[in-house]
């Protein structure tokens, strides 16, 4: 018999997520709180030119405490189509539309507190076409020849999970 809900509250409303309480009984008697992060959900793309250099995006992330290497990704806008917000975030943050763009499956970030869905993407037929950024956000683009940027996944030179996770579906794709 799966859980049961017995409450829900939520607890903080912020800009990009909320945050809920929920009081679940697993079996009778025995009951938890947990705190879970509500999201509307997110996409990353592996953004590969005619040279088979992978475009990603440098960028201070606060909570790891320095500038990351991450493939280009964003969130999603409530019940936005995930393919639109594909080409909606490679226009802003690399300023490319793909001509192509194909899915490549998704994955939870967090599953144990989030409800965060991630989509991933492989763009290709890459021409210039730019959004304005969102305001937050101080992106450098650095492309990165497509062996080089699978082996620095592999050697952990990559730290982002959600840029690893499409680099490996990327992979098995081409290879």
């Amino acid at each position: 018999m799966p859980p049961k809900l017995l409450k829900t509250e939520t607890i903080y409303r912020g800009r990009t997520f909320s945050v809920r309480l929920d009081e679940v009984e697993y079996q009778p008697g025995r009951t938890m709180r947990m705190e879970i992060v509500e999201h509307t959900g997110a996409v990353v793309m592996a953004p590969l030119d005619a040279e088979r250099n992978v475009w990603f995006v440098r960028q201070y992330r606060h909570a790891a405490g320095g500038s990351l290497l991450e493939l280009p990704a964003g969130t999603l806008g409530r019940d936005e189509d995930p393919m639109a917000g594909a080409g909606r975030e490679l226009q802003e943050e690399i300023g490319m539309r793909a001509g192509k763009l194909e899915r490549l499956g998704s994955f939870w970030l967090a599953p144990g507190y989030s409800t965060e869905l991630m989509h991933a993407f492989l763009a290709t037929e890459l021409t210039p076409s730019q959004l304005p950024p969102d305001e937050d956000e101080d992106i450098h683009i650095e492309k990165v020849p497509w062996q080089q940027a699978l082996a620095m996944a592999q050697t952990g030179e990559i730290q982002d999970a959600k840029s690893l996770a499409c680099l490996f579906a990327v992979a098995r794709r081409l290879e």
